[in-house]
């Protein structure tokens, strides 16, 4: 199993669009507020309403890239932009799928007693939805379960 290329799991097109577009209507409404203490051109309103969410949704799709899980013999990593880490299989002791703010996300517990969630795959409802999540839930754990127990039965 050491040779296999390890399995990764990267948000969906849709959820990239969707946060994306999510963190640059935060910005754009911020930047309206900070603008109305100015009263600027009305071309300028355009240019602050629309910016933001449109650089935020081509950011998403290519930053969306970046973020994920990869899960290889060696264990569970996850990739953001900003972080990563591994947990070995050794060290994981469950593997589950739980409500989180809205969403199903994927939290792997570690014998330490903390756990992390994974960048993705996730469910949620509009942009969030993955269509596949069970199957990608299904696979992490048959491939969890083989690493941790050696293999399931037949």
């Amino acid at each position: 199993m050491e040779d296999a290329s390890p399995a990764t799991f990267h948000p969906t097109c849709r959820q990239a669009l969707g946060r994306g577009l999510y963190l640059g209507a935060v910005v754009a409404l911020v930047a309206v507020a900070a603008a109305a203490v100015v009263a600027p051109p009305g071309w300028v309103w355009a240019v602050l309403a629309s910016g933001p969410p449109a650089t935020g949704a081509l950011l998403g799709l290519v930053l969306g890239r970046c973020t994920g899980t990869e899960v290889s013999a060696g264990g569970i990593r996850t990739r953001s932009v900003f972080a990563g880490d591994v947990a070995p299989w050794h060290r994981v002791v469950d593997l589950r799928a739980e409500r989180r703010g809205g969403r199903t996300v994927v939290s792997v517990y570690l014998d330490s007693g903390a756990s992390v969630q994974l960048q993705a795959p996730y469910d949620g409802g509009l942009f969030a939805a993955d269509p596949r999540f069970e199957l990608k839930m299904f696979a992490l754990s048959h491939i969890w379960r083989s690493n941790r127990f050696g293999g399931l039965p037949g």
